[in-house]
């Protein structure tokens, strides 16, 4: 049983201050809402990238907006940074907490508030998970769009803080596509609201910068999400290619014969002799790569699509074709893609999840140069990804018990998302930045760009109390990296366009 927090040592000036603001916290929290011994704040220590672990000060559990309030305006008058937190599947360490910090976890706040089928939208509380939204409104015919692989876990004040995607962004968007509203408190628990549930929303336009924002600016407590209807028919396309840049050739070909699918995903051969004996999934094992090309709409629709696309696979160099003849056999087809990263660890120890973004003409180099990476390295890498939109996943495979595994995949890592940049890409699509690709910021934006991005966390959290460390990488942290021109503000390949 947790000691009361009047119980610990007072022993320094430092503990003194500690057990002051604990007690303080205690007070704005109901009995077992406050977690502060090293035992209960264990499993707070990281997000999903478990190479970066730090104990927190200690956990706020709220259940109520006013309690939520309350912690935020304690933590800000005694300077406290705090961290807010969802299911923690993140993948880039937004998650991590502060050591002299507050973790807040909103766990909690899991209800669904209302869900309007004529409006079609959902509110709900930003531990809803993301998932949950399409089980509570299917029996209307409707469901949430945006799909992350870890959709059955991850939650939706998490989608909207790193912005997820999912397989089916391609044609839905992303999470910021398809939120009409967001409430929360800033740090100084102040309530705030953007977006609206009407079209427009007076003033400016600030929902979209609460998308991807990691926690920096406000803490999100309610969401309104758009619902949309369930399509008549869906149906995906298997198709098998014998060499890998064919298979990247046939995304790019297949958006530029003005064809949009519902998801273009695509996996290497590693990727594919991962997933198979996993989920038996009935992937050619022999392929270099495959891709899942989907359609949906009406069955008409849906029929013209599919033959357009099996033209243009076709042209590309597919070696094989097979179309998903009934529901089961499409979420068979998908079960592999949505399975590749648990899969990963079914052949590797450990493994490194990368998330960068590449224009799709770009695949077939990039794809050649992380087989380059693997043999300077000496580490296996498994290709997994949207192809549609160029957002890649590689998946860096390593043992942590061996020496030096860890940090050779590190750099491996670093390397794929510069080379991303390089080819005007970005180092992140939907997995964050946090604190995993901080320095490859330094890459893709000059000094004046970072000072920008300070400049509006400023205005929304004047002393910089929430998630600090994070995203933002500061001129001494990008000249100590030594990847940037600091002196002129210069960055590399200046021709090339940016996203």
């Amino acid at each position: 049983m947790t000691q009361p927090v009047s119980a610990i040592s007072r022993q320094t000036p430092q503990q003194q201050a500690r057990t002051a603001i604990l007690n303080q916290l205690q007070e704005c929290l109901a009995p077992g809402q406050l977690l502060w011994t090293e035992e209960e704040t264990k499993p707070y220590e990281c997000d999903g990238l478990s190479a970066f672990r730090q104990l927190p000060m200690a956990v706020a559990l709220p259940n109520t907006l006013e309690q939520v309030q309350a912690v935020l305006r304690v933590c800000y008058a005694h300077n406290v940074p705090v961290v807010a937190r969802g299911a923690g599947t993140g993948l880039s360490g937004g998650a991590m907490p502060h050591a002299e910090g507050v973790v807040l976890s909103l766990a909690k706040f899991n209800q669904i508030l209302e869900i309007n089928a004529a409006a079609r939208t959902a509110t709900v509380q930003p531990g809803v998970r993301n998932l949950a939204i399409s089980q509570a409104c299917a029996h209307l015919g409707l469901y949430y769009a945006p799909d992350p692989s870890s959709q059955i876990a991850c939650t939706i004040g998490g989608n909207v803080a790193e912005n997820s995607g999912g397989v089916h962004c391609l044609k839905y968007g992303l999470t910021v596509h398809n939120v009409l509203r967001v409430r929360g408190f800033t740090m100084q628990g102040e309530p705030v609201e953007f977006g609206s549930l009407a079209l427009d929303a007076p003033g400016l336009d600030l929902l979209a910068l609460m998308h991807g924002s990691e926690g920096m600016l406000a803490v999100i407590t309610e969401v309104t999400v758009k619902l949309i209807p369930k399509p008549e028919l869906a149906q995906v396309i298997l198709a098998s290619f014998d060499d890998l840049e064919k298979a990247a050739e046939a995304v790019a070909a297949v958006i530029a014969a003005g064809i949009i699918p519902a998801g273009l995903e695509m996996m290497d051969n590693a990727s594919i002799r991962a997933v198979e004996p996993f989920v038996q999934a009935g992937y050619n094992t022999t392929a270099a790569a495959i891709l899942l090309c989907e359609s949906d709409g009406t069955p008409e629709e849906v029929a013209d699509e599919i033959a357009r696309m099996s033209a243009v696979l076709n042209q590309c160099g597919a070696t094989e074709l097979r179309v998903s003849q009934t529901e089961e056999e499409r979420l068979k087809f998908w079960s592999g893609r949505k399975n590749a990263f648990p899969a990963a660890g079914k052949i590797s120890p450990d493994y490194y999840c990368m998330d960068g973004t590449i224009p799709r003409k770009e695949i077939g180099k990039v794809l050649r140069a992380i087989n380059d990476m693997e043999k300077q390295y000496g580490l296996r890498c498994a290709n997994v990804f949207h192809a549609g939109d160029g957002n890649l996943h590689p998946l860096i495979l390593f043992d942590a018990n061996i020496p030096a595994e860890w940090e050779r995949a590190e750099k491996f890592g670093a390397d794929i998302l510069e080379l991303c940049v390089e080819v005007g890409g970005t180092v992140t699509g939907e997995h964050g930045v946090g604190i995993e690709k901080i320095n490859q910021m330094c890459v893709q934006f000059a000094p004046a760009e970072r000072e920008a991005f300070f400049a509006v966390k400023r205005a929304f959290d004047d002393k910089g109390l929430l998630n600090p460390g994070k995203a933002i990488p500061t001129l001494h942290r990008c000249a100590e990296y030594g990847k940037m021109h600091v002196q002129r503000g210069e960055l590399k390949h200046p021709e090339l366009p940016r996203f």
